[in-house]
């Protein structure tokens, strides 16, 4: 029964969600913010919860197509969805309540945005924009949403409202901090998808499924793949650069080995069974090391 609710929800690929959330919190640890547990651990559930049941609603969806078996029967695969959308809302709802309405709002954009990525007469898996989805959603939403409740009221935005204006204060630079810290995962993420849509290119044209290399082109999808890579190098030189991160975070660019080869790897090959698997080691490589390297400058006193 675990193995397959497991293998229903892909438990291996809550990488994205996982990674974007530890990377925050050391940076939280990095700039001496003391982290509101209760409100962190809350935010991680619902956030969990929900890409687990993203995830889920995705393979309910497809396989009604595809040919492939569900893990379960049909009617206990949809209330196994219903039980977890329900208690992540719940979940959001109660960080919502200890929070403020710019959590609702962006949560709740999050999930509208994790529920039509497959539902719905035009889900998001079947357009052009989706690895630009994806990467947003998971590398930028959720360290700003964990970052908004941890830091000091007022740090990146304010939200005044009444029944006859709407006031919007944004911090600049602060917001332009966050913005250059989710690069990273936003490219991570971005290019596991491109990835995977470059892989099923053909089997998607034959299902009408027109996603990014669609358009573009799969030697041109090839090079963006590559080209996304180096864009988190340059967000970290440009971060050090500022003073946002210790020097010691250009050690990532000794990273640019592995990720180079497996570069060189799936540019010969574009099988999903066999290559596949780089664009997840290049995540894990370039996001553990990130992520390390921002605890560890934390450690040396910030």
């Amino acid at each position: 029964m675990i193995k397959r609710f497991l293998s229903y929800v892909e438990i291996k690929t809550k990488i994205t969600s996982t990674f974007a959330f530890l990377l925050t919190i050391a940076y939280l640890f990095y700039v001496g913010q003391p982290i509101r547990w209760e409100l962190t651990l809350l935010f991680f559930a619902s956030m969990f919860l929900f890409d687990l049941t993203t995830t889920a609603i995705n393979n309910y969806i497809d396989t009604k197509t595809n040919g492939i078996p569900l893990q379960f029967q049909r009617g206990a695969a949809l209330l196994i969805i219903i039980v977890m959308l329900l208690a992540s809302a719940f979940l959001g709802l109660c960080l919502v309540y200890y929070t403020d309405i710019v959590v609702l709002l962006l949560g709740g954009l999050c999930f509208l945005c994790g529920i039509f990525y497959t539902y719905g007469p035009a889900p998001i898996s079947r357009q052009p924009w989706g690895e630009v989805l994806s990467g947003v959603f998971y590398g930028f939403f959720i360290p700003f949403i964990l970052l908004y409740v941890n830091m000091p009221e007022g740090t990146y935005l304010t939200l005044a409202w009444n029944f006859s204006t709407i006031s919007l204060d944004l911090q600049i630079f602060p917001l332009f901090t966050v913005l250059l810290l989710s690069v990273a995962p936003v490219c991570c993420t971005a290019n596991i998808m491109l990835a995977n849509n470059i892989c099923d290119l053909e089997h998607d044209i034959q299902v009408k499924r027109h996603t990014l290399p669609y358009y573009i082109g799969k030697e041109t999808s090839l090079y963006l793949f590559a080209a996304i890579y180096y864009v988190p190098y340059l967000a970290v030189i440009l971060m050090v650069v500022l003073r946002i991160l210790r020097p010691l975070t250009l050690v990532l660019l000794v990273t640019l080995i592995p990720v180079q080869k497996n570069i060189k790897i799936f540019f010969r090959e574009q099988v999903k069974s066999r290559t596949f698997i780089t664009s997840i080691k290049n995540y894990l490589v370039m996001m553990g090391t990130i992520t390390a390297l921002i605890f560890l400058s934390g450690l040396l006193g910030g």
